[in-house]
């Protein structure tokens, strides 16, 4: 019991002493410690080794790369370019899938060429609505711009990385004129409206019809970047535009030579039968509008190539 007790005091003691001995170490001077100074295991002429705290930058991540241009076409706005960035090689899980836009397209530069393939498809003829009653000379222009967010969800994983989902908002106009003429060939040149009938007298008759359509509202649609060499790529995008209204659409037909079937007389001149006729055309508008209203939805569908950073 003796010994144990012994033991266990030379034990407290000695435990203090070590732990001071390794504390303290660096603090005290080491001929304090060892008595002098173990040349054969410290190196005092040796350079102070510095370790480095500053983060190497990626060069994969400076500006330009990552920048987007874009030129090809839409469907439904004519000439379209963009302007944009996606970087796929910053290690942020969220900054290689995102990416920014800014869209435009329009018909202008092809205005010419657009509209003479619109009424090629028409044919010679135009486009037949009524008893010797046709469409023709149709004039089309449209075109939008707007600020795009894209989002690549399997960031820059092998072909899949080229799939995104893309929202915005966008600002945009379309318009479209066209020449109604009637010819009288072996007929009256006939029409309704709001169920009641008109012909006119004459040997020819020549209106217009008109729908325009300002548009802005929120843009939602998916897309594809396919690569092809270096940094070019093909683009497809498709969506629409849950615009803040529908087109709005007007009707403008001469009142000379007209005749009021329903009503059996001539309309020009008599003030009943030009209320009747301003009442029919209002409602036939009205009810054309109902049916457009229903469908306040842009669509814009694109493709080109483009070149990434």
């Amino acid at each position: 019991m003796k010994k144990t007790c012994a033991f266990v005091l030379s034990a407290v003691l000695a435990l203090p002493a070590f732990a001071a001995s390794d504390a303290d170490l660096y603090g005290t001077d080491i001929t304090e410690v060892y008595g002098e100074t173990p040349t054969e295991t410290l190196n005092t002429d040796a350079a102070p080794v510095q370790k480095d705290t500053q983060k190497s930058e990626n060069p994969d991540i400076k500006f330009p790369r990552g920048m987007e241009l874009g030129f090809g076409v839409s469907g439904t706005t004519g000439l379209n370019a963009f302007v944009g960035y996606n970087n796929k090689k910053f290690d942020s899980f969220w900054w290689k899938r995102l990416g920014l836009r800014l869209d435009f397209a329009t018909t202008s530069p092809i205005k010419n060429k657009l509209n003479s393939r619109i009424n090629s498809a028409l044919g010679d003829d135009g486009l037949e609505i009524d008893d010797n009653l046709k469409v023709q000379d149709v004039e089309f222009k449209s075109n939008h711009y707007g600020l795009l967010v894209d989002f690549y969800p399997f960031g820059d994983t092998w072909f899949l990385g080229g799939l995104r989902m893309t929202g915005g908002y966008m600002f945009g106009k379309m318009d479209m004129d066209a020449k109604i003429h009637g010819t009288n060939i072996g007929g009256d040149i006939k029409f309704t409206l709001n169920g009641r009938e008109y012909k006119y007298t004459g040997n020819e008759m020549n209106g217009t019809a008109a729908l325009d359509w300002k548009f802005n509202g929120p843009y939602l649609g998916t897309g594809f970047d396919l690569g092809l060499f270096y940094g070019f790529k093909i683009y497809l995008d498709a969506g629409v535009v849950f615009a803040n209204k529908s087109a709005k659409i007007d009707l403008d037909v001469p009142l000379t030579d007209l005749y009021d079937i329903t009503g059996g007389d001539v309309v020009a001149g008599n003030t009943a039968l030009q209320n009747a006729y301003n009442v029919a055309k209002a409602r036939a508008l009205a009810d054309a509008q109902h049916e457009l209203d229903k469908y306040p939805y842009y669509p814009i569908v694109k493709m080109g190539f483009m070149y990434r950073f």
